[in-house]
Parts: structure tokens; sequence; C-alpha cells
């Protein structure tokens, strides 16, 4: 006997999560995870901290780049939730 085949997830089905998860669709499933703790978010923001000078602002760097914290990107059919981008 086959499987039935699944319903590949939606933005609709990243929209109806629980706000106290992350919603992301990684090849066509929905995953969730719990929102980071504290000494996760504290991390993230050492490292935009670090990372600011020099790419943000180009003190010893590039600079020109805009730092976000938890931005959804949809890349094609993917829909992805990084701790932190630039």
């Amino acid at each position: 006997m086959t499987e039935p085949a699944r319903r590949r997830a939606t933005y609709e089905d990243v929209l109806s999560a629980p706000r106290t998860m992350i919603a992301e669709v990684i090849d066509g499933e929905l995953r969730l995870q719990p929102r980071p703790a504290k000494p996760h978010a504290a991390a993230a923001t050492a490292l935009s901290e670090e990372l600011g000078p020099p790419f943000k602002r180009g003190r010893g760097g590039p600079g020109g780049w805009i730092m976000l914290f938890e931005p959804e990107l949809h890349l094609q059919e993917d829909i992805i939730v990084p701790d932190l981008a630039g």
C-alpha cells in the first residue's frame, strides 16, 4: 500500500501557528519550534553588537548592512526565520 500524499504547508499554516512558536516551511513541511529562551536571545544580541560597528556602521569593515532579528524570509517555496540576518 502507498501512503497518501501529504499536503504541502503554505503561508496560511505559518500565519495560523501559535504566537509562542516560530513557524517555518521547509521543503513543503511546516516546522514549529519554541521561541528562543533568554540566554539564546542574549547571545543573538551580543553577536549583533559585535557585527554592528564593522558591517552596519563601517567602522573597520564594509558598512551599509542592515541587521535584523528573526526576519521572515521567503526563499522560493521555503519560509525561514533565522535568528539573525544581515
